[in-house]
């Protein structure tokens, strides 16, 4: 029985074809940029990137097409976007510091996340030293929502002093941030 399911997966896995990709055009183009920024805040970079992923892939498809066309209207697209406000990458930034540093991300993993979505390092440094920073207070909210360190059983602390030190520094914190953290005795109100 269960190699009957697997012959029969199999049949309708090779039967499946894939649609072939929609004709790409400056309105196509446009359209898909709307509906990725309806659903997401993005960067220039990063809406750059999905529209020449989507150009690229129709081009495999059609070898016969000219990209290089399709490339100069995606940069007239994220124009006529940036001048409507749709796209903003110094509010793209704040909203993902904030977001980031909620979450309890130190500043070296949030300036490295803004990187690969294309936001200049002295925007990224900007808009870090507007927010109230401490990396101590981040490290220890990550160690509080991972039970680790201070918030882990008395019993197995030094049991996995190792394995907590490497999760926060993994995490992008400083050494001395990890050991103050890991040294850090949680009063009744903290564990609430």
């Amino acid at each position: 029985m269960y190699n009957e399911n697997i012959e029969e997966n199999t049949v309708v896995s090779a039967a499946y074809k894939r649609k072939p990709q929609k004709k790409i055009t400056p309105q196509r183009l446009k359209n898909i940029g709307l509906y990725y920024l309806k659903r997401f805040e993005s960067s220039v970079e990063n809406l750059r990137a999905v529209l020449h992923r989507r150009i690229d892939a129709y081009a495999r498809e059609n070898p016969e097409w000219k990209k290089e066309e399709a490339y100069q209207w995606t940069e007239d697209v994220l124009a006529e976007f940036e001048r409507l406000h749709y796209l903003d990458d110094t509010r793209y930034a704040e909203i993902k510091v904030r977001s980031y540093l909620n979450s309890g991300k130190p500043a070296r993993y949030i300036e490295n996340k803004l990187k690969q979505k294309g936001i200049n390092a002295d925007k990224i440094s900007e808009i870090l030293s507007e927010q109230e920073y401490n990396p101590f207070d981040m490290a220890l909210r990550l160690a509080k929502r991972k039970k680790i360190g201070p918030y882990r059983p008395k019993e197995t602390r030094r049991e996995f002093k190792q394995k907590d030190i490497a999760t926060l520094i993994r995490a992008g914190f400083d050494y001395d941030v990890v050991c103050d953290v890991l040294n850090y005795q949680v009063s009744s109100d903290d564990e609430a």
